[in-house]
């Protein structure tokens, strides 16, 4: 704290002697304002993406050589110098573009002698003055002129005493300045919050205001001012165009039911738009593009300093001086010749109509799609709109228009929009009635069925995804989630539970039969199964109202609805069953489904199959005369490896009776007794040897079992289908 206190006592010293002593002349020129005189462009057309990036085209006019200024802010930098664009029509040309740029506060504050970082403690501000001439106030004694030696912290033990006569020893921290002052003398003085330190010399006092202004230059945040010098002659007309940084638009929809309609409902949409850049929208075309075109950051507004090695002056002896050899050649040589970009002509950047590469959809006839000036191209490529279009007011029946390229869509407003930077607003995109179905959905996934509409979009409008909020008799009914719904599509909408609906799943019957059998060489084993399966879902409507239920059931892979079921709607993962229930009733549905399920596998010659295999043959006996050898082989091996472990335990078995044998053997060595164990380790010596004999002639054995299995399952094959058995018979 005390340390803290210090640096704003040099600081406030050295405003002080700013303030008595005569004005530095400023040796270092200003440069002068590029933005001076020169014309502002303003926004004419906005396009805001998904991805959190916008396409901005400034339109002026021009007259002679004239330089115009784009405002931005400094996060838009990096964005516009990769993706800036300028054209000057009637001839013109760019001369050049300026802004104001800055240097790392690092790189900055290396120009300075104090060598001071961007954060100094009190200790690092007066190891900075050290040398300097100074003058130190509120010292004892009084002022002190002199030199500053050096600055030092000592560690201090201070005993205080309590209320219950106890002592508390604590460590206190001091700050101590060594002073040498005019009269030679060297003075020792404590740096309190009393004490003042100021610089005598003018040059470091300059240092200091330059160090503190770089601190607060390096705070502040504002506009980037970019400068084109417009070069040509007459009135011409200037576009520039880049893409930024932006918040992602936003969409949310109101689901609003008529008291007197039923099958009907007004989908009213709106954009919540964000102005974060550093202009005014004024008047400006806005488009909104429910797209996520490829788009990244490159720091190329910060300026790059690449380190480098740092080489020592050499201090050897100097070599004596040497002439080479030349090559040799076959001939004269000759001068290289050179490529160079100057003089190539490039084709020029001019204003396009949209073609096939834009499909555009309009509500009225009347509504023409206006000339659009293809910078980068159309499509995703660099994040341009690829062809932006007049849309719509959105609360007029077919003042909406949308525009589709790739796989992206725009709503584009027909009215031009303003809105003031750091601002934002909500614009209306779309207004339509559209047929509109409420239902009760039920998934076994959830715990409760949700409340639903089922909303087809027979507008020629895209819906882009966002929030809704659906409104019912005049109040507030619910709120949901809905994706993208182009023209012509119908989708579930949920927005609410339903206590009302309680659905209970009735297993009813299924089968699965092996219908083909195909073994390749090798033993590739691939079957097919016809399965069919049947569940009755049974529903229950404890409402005051009829319900039309949609029930949802997984659509399994490889397997269609059988004849007697029919969905009302399918989707890559699902079908639904439309179901209608009277109040206080229950009602039911059968869902059939019939297919094929797939199983594979391979013969391996040392595996146990042999349940497997006999399976096949149980479901299909007709190809049993060929499965059977194969059978009969895997279980012959399976006998032998049962047998090998036995003989392995018996042979660990007879080991540790032989070794047993041994050590008694050894205990009564020279005692009649001893003879019973010769007799014993005889015996177990005789039936080891025998039963090490029988493992090795069974290893060898299976080795030949296997190997011929092995040869067999090289050319075995099999191709049945039950179809064809029954035919023959």
């Amino acid at each position: 704290m005390r340390h803290a206190i210090a640096v704003l006592c040099v600081f406030t010293a050295l405003s002080i002697a700013a303030q008595s002593q005569p004005a530095l002349k400023n040796t270092t020129s200003k440069a002068p304002d590029a933005t001076a005189g020169a014309h502002q462009l303003p926004v004419r057309q906005v396009v805001l993406y998904k991805n959190g990036v916008g396409y901005f085209e400034h339109l002026g006019t021009v007259n002679g050589n004239q330089p115009v200024t784009v405002d931005f802010t400094s996060s838009q930098l990096n964005d516009v110098l990769q993706s800036l664009t300028v054209l000057d029509d009637n001839g013109g040309r760019i001369g050049g573009v300026n802004y104001n740029s800055t240097t790392p506060l690092a790189q900055q504050l290396q120009s300075l002698s104090l060598a001071m970082t961007d954060d100094p403690s009190s200790t690092e501000l007066f190891q900075a003055l050290r040398g300097q001439r100074v003058e130190v106030a509120g010292a004892p004694g009084g002022m002190i002129t002199g030199r500053l030696m050096s600055i030092e912290t000592k560690s201090e033990i201070k005993s205080e005493a309590t209320s219950n006569s106890d002592a508390t020893i604590a460590t206190i921290d001091k700050t101590y300045l060594t002073v040498v002052a005019t009269s030679g003398a060297v003075r020792v003085i404590q740096l309190t919050p009393t004490l003042s330190v100021r610089p005598l010399d003018a040059n470091l006092q300059s240092q200091l205001d330059r160090y503190l202004s770089l601190l607060s230059s390096a705070h502040a945040t504002g506009l980037r001012h970019l400068t084109l010098d417009a070069l040509g002659q007459g009135t011409r007309q200037l576009r520039v165009s880049y893409i930024s940084e932006v918040p992602v638009w936003k969409s949310t929809y109101r689901l609003v039911f008529p008291r007197d309609s039923t099958d009907n409902a007004i989908l009213q949409g709106w954009a919540v738009v964000d102005n974060t850049i550093g202009s005014d929208w004024d008047n400006v075309q806005l488009s909104l593009v429910a797209g996520a075109p490829q788009s990244f950051i490159q720091a190329l507004s910060q300026p790059l300093y690449l380190r480098r090695p740092e080489v020592a002056i050499s201090t050897t002896a100097q070599t004596t001086p040497q002439t080479h050899e030349a090559a040799e050649t076959n001939g004269p040589l000759q001068p290289q010749v050179g490529l160079s970009s100057r003089g190539q002509s490039f084709g020029k950047l001019g204003q396009v109509k949209p073609g096939a590469a834009t499909e555009t959809v309009e509500v009225t006839a009347e509504a023409a799609p206006a000339d659009v000036v293809g910078l980068n191209g159309h499509g995703t490529g660099g994040g341009v709109g690829g062809g932006i279009y007049r849309p719509s007011n959105a609360f007029q029946e077919g003042d909406v228009t949308t525009a589709k390229f790739d796989d992206f869509f725009q709503y584009s407003v027909a009215q031009p929009v303003t809105i003031r930077k750091n601002e934002s607003a909500m614009v209306p995109i779309l207004q339509q009635k559209l047929p509109v179905e409420r239902v009760t959905l039920w998934n076994r996934n959830e715990a409760i069925p949700f409340r639903a509409i089922w909303l087809e979009n027979t507008s020629k409008l895209t819906f882009d995804r966002g929030s809704f909020s659906i409104f019912e008799g005049g109040v507030f009914a619910g709120q949901g989630l809905l994706d993208p719904i182009h023209p012509g599509e119908k989708r579930l909408l949920s927005y609410a539970s339903d206590q009302a609906i309680h659905v209970r799943e009735h297993p009813e019957q299924s089968s699965r039969k092996l219908r083909q059998i195909h073994i390749q060489p090798r033993g590739y084993i691939h079957l097919t199964y016809g399965v069919q399966s049947k569940n009755t879902f049974i529903v229950s409507n404890t409402a005051e109202d009829a319900r039309t239920v949609v029930v949802e059931v997984p659509r399994q892979s490889n397997r269609e609805l059988s004849p007697e079921t029919k969905a009302a709607e399918t989707t890559p993962g699902l079908y639904r069953f439309r179901l209608p229930v009277a109040a206080h009733q229950s009602a039911s549905v059968l869902v059939a489904d019939e297919g094929y399920d797939y199983n594979d596998w391979t013969i391996e010659e040392n595996s146990n199959q042999v349940e497997s295999l006999q399976k096949i043959v149980d479901e299909a006996p007709a190809v049993a005369t060929q499965l059977n050898p194969i059978i009969d082989a895997q279980k012959s091996i399976d006998a032998m490896t049962t047998h090998l472990e036995e003989l392995k335990q018996k042979t660990a078995t007879l080991t540790a009776d032989e070794a047993r044998a041994r050590e008694n053997l050894t205990a009564l060595k020279g005692n009649d007794a001893g003879r019973r164990f010769v007799d014993e380790l005889n015996r177990t010596e005789d039936e080891l040897e025998a039963t090490r004999k029988d493992s090795a002639a069974l290893i060898e054995k299976k080795k030949g079992a296997l190997e011929t299995l092995r040869q067999t399952l090289l050319t075995f094959e099999i191709d049945w289908n039950a179809q064809d058995s029954a035919a023959s018979h």
